[in-house]
Order: structure tokens, then C-alpha cells, then sequence
């Protein structure tokens, strides 16, 4: 096991109604005024705006709004807001949805005390040091933003997509989490954030790090979970024990739990990242098709990790072909992914003729001559695992 630091101080309000707390926790962390951040319609609709406005009214915090932020959040929506909220005085952001949205209000938390553009530190060129407080409402379990430091854009100007990652200062001081508001969600929705945060915990869980058990095992058993409840949520939608556990594995999928001590690999998301930047498909659908190709990959050039997952969470027997139990996991998870209704090829996704040049080279621009740890991929392994998620 690695040397490690693991630093998650958010505050987590879960429960039925708890979204009528978000007035004193937002007072409690000295708000003055408060940003909140939504995307479309469905939060008014199903009058959760009104409640959250009606709390932060009864807790005297002033607030302003900005809405229409889209799925796959792009940066000129973080430029809006960081203007708005100069222009306001806001000292807090308050995002109301999923990742898109709390991603979002993040990178407005940064940009907003800083100097020069907020996209300087999504490529490096600056570290945060500072940022507004944020606190956040759940509405779709997926992301695990809830929980973590990290943040996710698409900048349109050549349609880069990156990540930063601040745990110091971008973790949401507290996250409200009532599985009910999840009922409503369509079951594709449901399925993409059960595909997300599963690979957030593959992403942990396939390793070269030895002697990891205790992990291993986090993520095997949230795993597990998860497609325990998934089964159960997928047949009763309305199931409030399902849908608890689901949401709570969302969190603990991307808040560090299931990664301390572990070097980490992140390819698959990367991979991803440039598919759904290109084609502005749905992040988890993306995974869905990605993750089996990277895992078919890796069963040839890496398969340890793969065989035990496969007999570990899939009941794959064990056998001295680890290759062979790998292929077997990665069908398994496949069959899995399509009970649910993913997609698993890019096809499937919606992309009959991917540009895989394209991909190739977009992922590489972005994140250097080699991807990932597990097995570090260069040019001709990227293109490999692109060509295997063809399904050809």
C-alpha cells in the first residue's frame, strides 16, 4: 500500500426532505449570499427550486440564480457565472442537479477570486488557492461531485475536455442528499449514473499497487451494491431503499473511499472524456462502451486485475487462463450493461462511424504521449481499444 492523505470533510445530509435544511446548513457555513445553479426545468417542475429558495428565504441568505446549465457543461457557462457573481458580491455557490451542474458551479467557485481566466487551471498553468464555499443539492447520483474535489469542463474552442482536481478547496462543505428527488429520473438517466460511478470505482480498483485488500475489497463490495440495487431500482423505480443505496454508492465511489493507497489509473475516463467532448453523447453511456473495449485490452496485456474482478464481482470460476477469466468478466459486465439498456458499442451509442484519428489524437493533445497507469496506452493501444469498442 502507497503512502496516502485522505481529506473528505464535506458534511452529508441524507434522507427524506432534507433538500429543507439547505437554508441552515448554507447560514451555518456563513453565507451571505448564495449563487444557486441549475439546469433545465425539471428542479421547478417539481417545485425542489421553490423549497431550496423558500429555506435559504427562512435562514436569511440572500441569493441570486443561474440556470441552463447543460449536460457535458461547456465553459462559457462558467464565464456567465463567474461575471454574475462578481457583479453580485456572491460568496457562495449553491448547485441544485447532478455533475453537469456542480462541476459547473466549481469551476465559477475558482474562477471567481481569480486574476486571470478560469481555464488556466484546468491545463496547469495555474493551481487554486483559492475559491468560494460550496454546498450542493443532489438530484442525480452519478458524478460523486457531492463529494470530491474534482471538477470536469469542456472548453468549445477545440472542444477540450479536462478535469481539475483541488480536494483542499473544491470539496462541497456539505451535500443534501434525499433519494426521493431520484424517483422521477428516466431509467436511461438511472443507468448512465449507475455505469459512472461503477467505473469510478474501477478506475481505483484496477491497479498495480500489491497488497491493497482493504481496498480492493471497498470497491468490490460498493460494486456489488450496486448491482444489487441496480436490479431492484430497474425493476421499482419508486424503491426508496434502492434508490438510497445507490445514491450513497455514487458518493462513495468518487470521494477517495475506495482508492487510498492505491496508484490510480483513469484511462478509461480520459478515453471517454474525448467521445462524449466530440460527440456530446451521455458521460455514462460513453463508459458503458469504453470500459468493456479498455477491459478486453487489458485481459491480453494486464489481466490479473481483470481475472480477479471478474471472479470477485462477477462469479466468474477461477482458473490458471487468466485471460480467459478476464473475457468472461468483461461479457459479464456487458450482459449487465444491457439489462439496464447501455449501450456497449459506439454504434449503439449512437456513432456509426467514429473518427478514430480524430479521438486518437485528441486524447494524446490533451493528456501527453501516455494514458493511464495500469497500463500506461500509447498511440497504437488508444486506437486498439477505440477500434475494440466498434464491436467489429
Amino acid at each position: 500500500m502507497n503512502n496516502f492523505v485522505f481529506y473528505s470533510p464535506t458534511e452529508f445530509v441524507f434522507g427524506k426532505a432534507t433538500e429543507a435544511q439547505t437554508g441552515a446548513l448554507t447560514k451555518k457555513y456563513n453565507a451571505r449570499k448564495a449563487m444557486i445553479v441549475y439546469g433545465g426545468g425539471s428542479i421547478i417542475r417539481s417545485g425542489l427550486l421553490q423549497r431550496v429558495e423558500d429555506s435559504l428565504k427562512a435562514a436569511g441568505v440572500e441569493y441570486i440564480k443561474l440556470g441552463g446549465v447543460q449536460p457535458n457543461p461547456t465553459d462559457p457557462k462558467v464565464y456567465e457565472g463567474i461575471e454574475l457573481a462578481r457583479r453580485e458580491g456572491v460568496d457562495f455557490m449553491l448547485p441544485v442537479g447532478g455533475g453537469s451542474v456542480i462541476d459547473t458551479a466549481k469551476a465559477i467557485a475558482a474562477g471567481v477570486p481569480y486574476d486571470g481566466d478560469f481555464w488556466d487551471f484546468y491545463i496547469g498553468k495555474a493551481k487554486v488557492t483559492q475559491a468560494l464555499k460550496i454546498g450542493v443539492v443532489l438530484t442525480i447520483p452519478a458524478a460523486g461531485s457531492e463529494g470530491s474535489g474534482n471538477t470536469v469542463i469542456t472548453k468549445l474552442d477545440g472542444l477540450h475536455k479536462l478535469s481539475l482536481r483541488a480536494p483542499e478547496l473544491l470539496r462541497p462543505v456539505f451535500a443534501v442528499m434525499n433519494p426521493e428527488l431520484t424517483y422521477t429520473l428516466p431509467s436511461y438517466q438511472t443507468a448512465c449514473g449507475i455505469a459512472d460511478m461503477m467505473v469510478h470505482i474501477m478506475e481505483r480498483y484496477f491497479t498495480n499497487t500489491p497488497d491493497v485488500e482493504i481496498s480492493d475489497r471497498l470497491c468490490e463490495g460498493t460494486l456489488l451494491a450496486i448491482i444489487k440495487e441496480a436490479y431492484r431500482v430497474k425493476q421499482n423505480p419508486e424503491n426508496y431503499e434502492a434508490r438510497a443505496n445507490i445514491m450513497w454508492c455514487g458518493t462513495i465511489a468518487h470521494n477517495g473511499t475506495c482508492g487510498v493507497g492505491c496508484e490510480e489509473d483513469w484511462a478509461s475516463h480520459f478515453l471517454e472524456h474525448e467521445v462524449s467532448a466530440i460527440y456530446d453523447v451521455t458521460h455514462g453511456a460513453g463508459l458503458a462502451v469504453i470500459v468493456p473495449a479498455w477491459m478486453t485490452f487489458m485481459a491480453e496485456h494486464n489481466p490479473k486485475k481483470i481475472a480477479q474482478f471478474a471472479n470477485r464481482v462477477f462469479g466468474v470460476p477461477e482458473s490458471e487462463d487468466l485471460e480467459e477469466m478476464a473475457l468472461a468478466g468483461v461479457s459479464r459486465l456487458k450482459h449487465f450493461f444491457k439489462y439496464m439498456g447501455l449501450p456497449v458499442t459506439f454504434r449503439e451509442l449512437g456513432i456509426e462511424n467514429p473518427d478514430i484519428d480524430l479521438l486518437v489524437k485528441k486524447l494524446h493533445e490533451n493528456k501527453g504521449e501516455l494514458v493511464g497507469n495500469y497500463v500506461k496506452l500509447n498511440r497504437e493501444y488508444s486506437r486498439e481499444i477505440f477500434e475494440l469498442a466498434c464491436g467489429k
